[in-house]
Formats: C-alpha cells, structure tokens, sequence
C-alpha cells in the first residue's frame, strides 16, 4: 500500500484559474494548485527546488516532481494549443501564523502588514 499523500503549503490561490488561446477552448490541460504553486515559486519568486520543498514541507524529491509534471502540462498546452486550468491537487493553504513564510507574496502576510 503506498503512502499517502501529504499534502503541500500553498500560499494563496491563484488570481487567475483559467487560461485559454484566442479562439480555441474546447480542451484543457489540468494543473493542480501544488503545480502552480512550485512554477510560482521557482520560476516567478527565483527559489530553488530545495527552498521550494522546504516552503512547501515536502522533500525536494516530492518538488522536484510536482515541478516537473506542472511544466510537462504547460509545454504540452502551448505546443499543441491547449487551454490550462488550475485546480484540485493536495495542498493547504498558508494559515498566516508563521512569522515570515519565506515566499513574499503570502496574501494574509501583505494583508497582515497594512
């Protein structure tokens, strides 16, 4: 029986959860929140794996990962002109309790700070 899965910090929801091409939305491609969340945080925030993972409280295994499926899913909307939709996955959202969550973005954090 394999382990169950634990599920993955995020920090906020995306703003945005569909993304189509001009003139074309019959098929879609599925990323799950915990995708976007690590595309977000390595290639928008400039994180490593390992500081991705330690934000996330996973392994840098596990990111690395969820990492490469979310950009599989990615390349394959572009190339053959597929719609994105962001949803489901395993993930928790930042409870804003922790003194800095490390991402400078956190919602309830920049909330929090006016």
């Amino acid at each position: 029986m394999p382990r169950p899965k634990k599920c993955r910090k995020v920090c906020s929801m995306p703003r945005t959860c569909e993304f189509a091409p001009v003139g074309k939305t019959s098929e879609f491609v599925t990323l799950t929140v915990d995708e976007y969340e690590t595309i977000r945080l390595i290639d928008k925030q400039g994180f490593s794996q390992e500081e991705c993972a330690a934000y996330m409280q996973v392994a840098r295994t596990t990111a690395q990962q969820i990492y490469n499926s979310a950009k599989n899913k990615i390349a394959t909307a572009l190339v053959d002109g597929f719609g994105i939709r962001i949803e489901g996955g395993d993930y928790r959202l930042c409870d804003g309790k922790e003194a800095h969550c490390g991402c400078g973005g956190c919602q309830r954090h920049c909330q929090n700070s006016f």
